[in-house]
């Protein structure tokens, strides 16, 4: 049974726009899932439905095999939780510590099980020490690490991310890259992400979706997407700057493997070096 399945999902806003046509999509236990697309593809109306926000205009919406309706949407939302682009959207409450507490508090758990969700939250996310400051004086990522903060301290199985990386410095996104990969790795968690940077998703993903207005076009994992720049051409998107060069080598002669991530491309490098020292 998978935790999130959407079966041919299509979504069409007012004006007979359409935002979503005939999707399909699974979501598995432990994965790290990235939807790539450019702006409009309909990634966050996708995401949308994931927790009930929205309902299909037609096509189903299954959470751990069962339609949301309005009898289970509570337990969903617990099960499923989506931090927004914009975290000013999700965050309210005087000061952190508050904020992150909102959701266990509405969840009716005890005191005692709200202050170790709160702590254990703020120190997933690397923000104890911004715990008694107001929410909306804080830089935008640290924002963003509040709002995923108050979805982490609900304990959902499955964390959904709508362009974690808007806004975010390059040690923001670093730090962010780090921390959907412990999640997967230290807590057994799945994670969906949007994103139409390609370049972060090798480092964070096991499973890509590729979305060009409303339909997914491609899915697979980086061998399958990233080897297929035609593909990637047709909906805006790039091949990623290391396969992108590694290609380019490999049409030139050169004997070398192809690589995704930094890691894998310097251990290539030097030994494509090293057999032709």
């Amino acid at each position: 049974m998978h935790l999130i399945e959407t079966r041919n999902l299509t979504y069409t806003y007012p004006g007979n726009v359409t935002g979503l046509d005939g999707v399909n999509f699974i979501a598995p236990r432990n994965a790290r899932i990235a939807v790539i697309g450019a702006n409009g593809a309909g990634k966050s109306t996708l995401f949308k439905h994931f927790n009930g926000i929205f309902k299909p205009t037609s096509g189903s919406v299954l959470v751990r095999g069962e339609p949301i309706t309005r009898e289970n949407i509570r337990e969903v939302r617990r099960f499923v939780g989506v931090v927004f682009q914009n975290p000013d959207d999700q965050i309210f409450s005087p000061t952190v510590e508050q904020d992150v507490a909102f959701g266990p508090i509405n969840l009716g758990l005890d005191e005692e099980t709200i202050h170790h969700r709160v702590e254990e939250a703020l120190r997933v996310v690397g923000i104890e020490h911004l715990k008694d400051r107001v929410p909306h004086h804080l830089s935008g990522g640290e924002k963003k690490r509040v709002a995923i903060a108050g979805i982490i301290a609900m304990e959902p199985q499955v964390l959904v991310l709508d362009e974690p990386t808007a806004g975010l410095d390059p040690q923001g996104v670093r730090d962010l890259v780090g921390f959907i990969n412990s999640l997967s790795r230290n807590y057994g968690m799945t994670v969906i992400f949007s994103t139409h940077d390609v370049s972060l998703v090798p480092e964070v993903a096991d499973i890509i979706y590729v979305m060009h207005r409303g339909r997914v076009v491609a899915e697979g994992d980086c061998d399958e997407i990233f080897t297929r720049p035609d593909l990637l051409s047709s909906v805006r998107l790039d091949v990623p700057v290391l396969p992108k060069l590694i290609s380019s080598l490999r049409d030139q002669g050169v004997d070398i493997t192809m690589a995704y991530t930094f890691t894998e491309a310097e251990k290539q490098f030097l030994a494509a070096y090293r057999r032709n020292a």
